[in-house]
C-alpha cells in the first residue's frame, strides 16, 4: 500500500509541475504576442464589445490597450513560474490568472461574434470554442494557487 501511495504522490507532484510550467508558458507566450499588429486586430471584437475594455479602447487606444494586457499577463506568467524561489509570489500569480481567465470567459457574453449566427446561444463559433478552452486554464490556475500556498504553508 505505502507503494501505491509514494507512487501517486509521485504521479502528483510531476503533474502539478507539468501544469505549472505548461501554463506559466502559454500566459507568457500569449502575453508576449500582445505586442504584435496582428494580434491587437484579433482582439478587436472582444474589447470592443466589452463594457469594461471598451472604456479602455477609447482612453488608452488598441494598442496601448493590447500591450497593457501583454505586460499583466506576462508579469502573471513570470510570477506562477516563480514558485521554486518565492511560491507566495506564486499563489499571487495564480490568483491573477483566475482573474484573466474569468475576465477571457466573460467575453463569451459580450461578443457577438462567440456564438454563430442563427444558430443559438450554445452553437459556438471558432471565437468562442477559443474562449471556451479557458474554463481548463481557470482550473489549472487554480490548482497552481493551492499547490504555491500549501508549498508557502511548508516554507
Amino acid at each position: 500500500m505505502g507503494t501505491r501511495r509514494a507512487s501517486a504522490d509521485d504521479l502528483a507532484s510531476v503533474s502539478f509541475s507539468v501544469l505549472r510550467c505548461a501554463l506559466a508558458t502559454n500566459i507568457l507566450w500569449i502575453g508576449a504576442l500582445k505586442f504584435q499588429q496582428y494580434e491587437v486586430e484579433n482582439d478587436e471584437p472582444l474589447v470592443t464589445s466589452s463594457p469594461l475594455f471598451s472604456r479602455f479602447r477609447e482612453k488608452l487606444g488598441a494598442q496601448k490597450l493590447n500591450r497593457l494586457i501583454g505586460v499583466t499577463e506576462i508579469t502573471v506568467g513570470s510570477l506562477i513560474a516563480a514558485k521554486p524561489l518565492a511560491p507566495r509570489a506564486s499563489a499571487i500569480g495564480s490568483f491573477g490568472a483566475v482573474g484573466m481567465f474569468l475576465t477571457t470567459l466573460s467575453f463569451l457574453a459580450t461578443t457577438p461574434e462567440a456564438r454563430q449566427k442563427g444558430q443559438g446561444i450554445f452553437s459556438l463559433s471558432q471565437l468562442g470554442q477559443f474562449l471556451l478552452k479557458d474554463t481548463v486554464l481557470l482550473g489549472a490556475a487554480l490548482l497552481t494557487a493551492a499547490e504555491s500556498l500549501r508549498a508557502a504553508r511548508h516554507r
